[in-house]
């Protein structure tokens, strides 16, 4: 119903932020990420936004960046994990550093956030692999991107990574020739990338 609220920043809590649009002041849930990066109280903020609708509940949760926003949809699309446990979630972790861990099967990082023992970080990890899989089915990689893929083994890593985030592969490809060929830290791609992309 909303892809982003625009107005100003009125007031901020714990778990909440107030922004008022025209007369009416909208509560939106917020990560601590977001709230820290969101901007000044007084000032015009753009938030992005998911809108969680249930019988007894109709809640807005807000976000700073696109990427986080789609890390949350894709966390509670994981079976186990409701809004708030995905907020808690983004407040412990940076969407390169979740990405990294799901791409390497990193059980030990995400099992150290609230909420996530041994078990619910293997089946994110499994859940997330398996649309993505889906995904991959149906594209195909050019000649120029398989010859990128293959001057840096980590370029494949990057690219299953950054659809963690929810990017298509075809919006990854575009920028890779951007990239720093000699890199080989993965997560400081993701966030190379993640800037390109913003673009």
């Amino acid at each position: 119903m909303f892809a982003y609220i625009k107005g100003t920043f009125e007031s901020r809590t714990m778990d909440y932020i107030v922004v008022d649009v025209n007369g009416i002041g909208y509560k939106i849930f917020m990560s601590e990420n977001s709230m820290k990066n969101i901007g000044e109280i007084g000032t015009i903020v753009k938030v992005h936004t998911y809108l969680k609708v249930r019988e007894d509940d109709v809640s807005i949760y807000g976000f700073s960046s696109v990427e986080e926003l789609r890390m949350f949809e894709l966390l509670v699309s994981v079976s186990g994990i409701g809004a708030k446990s995905a907020i808690t979630i983004l407040s412990n972790i940076e969407p390169s550093k979740f990405a990294v861990a799901v791409v390497s099967n990193d059980v030990n990082t995400l099992k150290k956030l609230p909420g996530i023992g041994a078990k619910s970080a293997q089946r994110i990890i499994l859940e997330l692999k398996d649309k993505l899989k889906s995904i991959n089915v149906e594209e195909q990689e050019n000649e120029e991107i398989s010859n990128i893929i293959t001057k840096n083994e980590n370029i494949e890593e990057l690219i299953t990574a950054m659809q963690v985030l929810g990017y298509s592969r075809k919006e990854i490809e575009n920028i890779l020739p951007k990239l720093d060929k000699n890199d080989t830290n993965l997560e400081s791609m993701i966030k190379k990338a993640l800037i390109l992309l913003s673009k």
